[in-house]
């Protein structure tokens, strides 16, 4: 995979990994929260094996990325970021992919970018918060319901809320991401998170944490406050994939995403996690190809 900075015309820079396969249609992808863009050949593999032009990126204050320099992230302002890192690339059409906090980063693609974006997927991606028919917390481990809470709080709780947990991201290896996550993690995800996988987890997280809590921080608040567009809007294909084992983001989120997004495809498993349902990558590909009429 290649490994670049690009300039987001406003002084700060955003770090991007670009792989898969380098004739297919582009593929943006959108990682969860937390985690930042890190070589990985489960995705490269994946992308290739789909035909796709994998990309990502860290989201500012993740890895590299600088981060932004006004208090209130928003999901709006991601979409931004997106748009600088395609036409950097030169990419023009695309399809995306964000699981779990990334999901609204896709989602918001498929709002607000109808001529570019052929198609998005929501993999245990996260509920708008302010949904007035969804309990945003209901069914969420212990740890998750305290960190929605500090972060609708303000900066400088959510900042001191997250300061021990970004310490143990630093330094987490594989073998212990699972035992890392707690009460957030289900028997089922438990038993996937092994070997390459859990590797690329730890990963993640790591690189996510060489900026202190500035991503985690900004990232959770701008999934809390208003997202700024309306799932309403959506007019491309999406597809909603969601776990009924899911502690970190409840299945209800993938229910309610399910019955608000136009024409959704749903993909709801009983059996599932939040984790689990990741390793359904290959065929969650091809839907989404599918959706975007590329096969």
């Amino acid at each position: 995979m290649d490994e670049l900075l690009i300039d987001a015309r406003d002084g700060r820079d955003l770090e991007v990994l670009v792989g898969g396969d380098p004739d297919g249609f582009p593929w943006l992808y959108h990682g969860g929260t937390p985690s930042a863009a890190v070589a990985s050949d489960i995705l490269d593999r994946a992308a290739r094996d789909a035909g796709l032009r994998l990309i990502t990126y860290s989201r500012p204050g993740y890895g590299r990325s600088t981060p932004r320099p006004w208090p209130r992230p928003r999901i709006a302002d991601d979409l931004a970021d997106s748009v600088v890192v395609l036409d950097g690339l030169g990419v023009d059409q695309f399809v995306t992919l964000g699981w779990s906090g990334g999901g609204p980063r896709a989602l918001a693609c498929a709002a607000l970018l109808p001529r570019r974006c052929r198609a998005a997927t929501s993999l245990a991606g996260v509920a708008p918060a302010d949904a007035p028919d969804l309990d945003f917390t209901a069914g969420m481990g212990p740890e998750n319901v305290e960190e929605f809470a500090a972060a609708v709080a303000g900066p400088e709780a959510y900042s001191a809320f997250l300061a021990e947990p970004v310490a143990e991201l630093a330094t987490v290896t594989g073998d212990q991401v699972a035992a890392s996550l707690g009460e957030l993690i289900t028997p089922v995800d438990a038993a996937a998170v092994t070997g390459e996988f859990a590797e690329w987890l730890a990963a993640t997280f790591r690189h996510a944490a060489v900026q202190g809590v500035i991503g985690w921080r900004e990232d959770g608040i701008a999934i809390m406050g208003p997202w700024e567009f309306s799932l309403h809007d959506v007019r491309v294909p999406v597809a909603i994939w969601q776990g009924g084992q899911d502690a970190m983001v409840p299945f209800s989120h993938g229910q309610w995403l399910a019955a608000n997004v136009p024409g959704a495809r749903t993909h709801l498993f009983e059996d599932e996690g939040h984790i689990s349902v990741f390793a359904k990558l290959d065929e969650i590909l091809a839907d989404l190809k599918d959706l975007a009429g590329l096969d």
